[in-house]
């Protein structure tokens, strides 16, 4: 019954959430489920596990949910992430129409701004440029996903993204955990995705197909069905994009650029020199928690990061935040509901785990061929795919099994670094699927449907981030970290 009880639980907590129903209220009710089945206390389930795992979550993480909210909002408003991708797709020009727009979600991504603040400014200009170049318009989505959701988000090793950064309180890993094997698997998931775009692209030209007929009206940042996926799928509230302050004109293309690099900057300082350099024994007292460095450095850097970032943006473009006050505040905002929102993830996964029948579901993960690399990369994967989010996949598979896959590492001698990168980039396939939110957010946005336009977002997200993981996991395994 307890099996039956989990079983249940995810296809409730799945199908509903599917249907646009909040996670907030979903995933308590779908753990009490599954406590009632397993035969548990459903009151002790709740506060003594659903509420312990949710707000531990919330206190490691909530800093970065505000700051990388906060930064993502200025970012906006001060007209610097439009500037950033209207001067790439200018330079690149109509003839690059899909590389222009994967290179633009990538900069300004990896430089720390939120997945639908970027979608919500580069999907207007994604459209101009594929229309002056004739390009179908049914590969918008897809060139989105890979410059934005796939090597930057799991595998250039320094990201600020936050699936890279949950990994790190349970590894005791930093950003930068196994960089030459991130490296290697952001060459393989570009290389592919951009070979696909290119054949695409070849293959509609010789059937004469162009930029498309009609349109769908897109829908609203405010939209209820839109900012209902998009807390669950990423960082961001995107009720708030239609408060604040806009800048009236975009900056220059270095005065925008210069709070990303001052993001990415920090963030390899703190990682690589100031904190391995600092004396944290002070941590272990009581009064800090008892904790150790490598249980906090990951979070700090990216924090500080963030901070700083958010420091040189309000600095450079302070003439053009009209209301620097309006924009904070709903940057803020912004970073509340999605927090909760996967602090009710980890928490139905607290519940989950606790239940006595998950051993049946921990023995059959642990057991699978190919040793502890393997089955980490497919608990992340199923659960990233049930879920619909890479962020919430992840940090139920750690909840649960995270102290599990710290002794085999043990064990076996694998370098945690090289658990970190496997675990981030297994999050980020199978995350990918048609309920996505951030894929059926993007779908509305570029006026395009599953049926024309999620096989491309398929072949550029899912594959190749999948070839990405194996070729991580086997070179890995020969090598180990690097």
């Amino acid at each position: 019954m307890g099996f039956l009880g989990i079983v249940l639980a995810l296809a409730l907590l799945v199908g509903l959430a599917f249907r646009g129903w909040s996670v907030l209220l979903l995933a308590p009710a779908a753990a009490l489920v599954a406590a009632a089945f397993g035969g548990e206390p459903l009151l002790a389930s709740l506060t003594q596990r659903f509420m312990p795992g949710a707000a531990g979550f919330l206190a490691q993480f909530f800093p970065l949910f505000l700051l990388g909210a906060l930064f993502g909002k200025l970012m906006d408003d001060s007209g610097s992430v439009a500037a950033i991708a209207q001067t790439l797709t200018q330079r690149l020009g109509a003839r690059r129409a899909a590389p222009a727009v994967v290179l633009a979600g990538a900069v300004v991504t990896y430089g720390g701004v939120s997945l639908f603040v970027a979608f919500f400014v580069l999907v207007p200009m994604a459209k101009a440029v594929f229309r002056a170049a004739d390009t179908p318009r049914r590969l918008m989505p897809a060139a989105l996903i890979l410059g934005t959701s796939t090597f930057t988000m799991t595998a250039l090793p320094g990201s600020p993204a936050i699936q890279n950064a949950i990994p790190m309180p349970f590894f005791g890993t930093t950003p930068y955990a196994a960089p030459g094997l991130g490296l290697l698997a952001a060459v393989v998931m570009l290389a592919g995705g951009l070979a696909w775009l290119t054949y695409a692209q070849g293959r509609a030209r010789k059937a004469g197909e162009g930029y498309g007929g009609v349109e769908r009206q897109a829908p609203a940042a405010g939209d209820p069905d839109v900012r209902e996926r998009a807390v669950t799928a990423r960082d961001f509230d995107t009720a708030e994009l239609e408060r604040g302050a806009s800048a009236a004109s975009a900056p220059g293309f270095l005065a925008a650029v210069a709070p990303l690099a001052v993001v990415i900057a920090v963030n390899l300082a703190m990682s690589l020199v100031v904190l391995p350099r600092i004396d944290a024994s002070f941590l272990a007292e009581p009064r800090w928690g008892g904790a150790t460095l490598s249980d906090v450095a990951g979070v700090w850097s990216v924090a500080a990061a963030l901070a700083a970032g958010t420091a040189a943006l309000v600095a450079i473009h302070w003439t053009r935040l009209s209301n620097l006050k309006r924009s904070m505040d709903a940057g803020a905002n912004a970073s509340v509901l999605p927090a909760l929102s996967v602090c009710s993830l980890v928490g139905f996964g607290a519940v989950i785990a606790g239940l006595p029948a998950f051993g049946l579901v921990r023995d059959a993960v642990l057991d699978l061929p190919g040793g502890p690399l393997v089955s980490l990369a497919a608990a992340t994967n199923v659960l990233a795919a049930l879920t619909g989010s890479a962020s919430g996949g992840l940090t139920i598979a750690l909840e649960a099994l995270g102290p599990t896959y710290v002794d085999l590492a043990a064990r076996h001698a694998v370098d945690p670094a090289l658990l970190h990168r496997v675990a981030v980039i297994g999050s980020g396939t199978l995350d990918i699927l048609p309920h996505n939110g951030a894929v059926v957010s993007l779908l509305a946005l570029c006026g395009c449907g599953h049926k024309e336009s999620y096989g491309d977002i398929v072949m550029v997200g899912i594959v190749p981030s999948v070839a990405a993981l194996a070729v991580v996991i086997a070179v890995g395994t020969v090598a180990g970290a690097f």
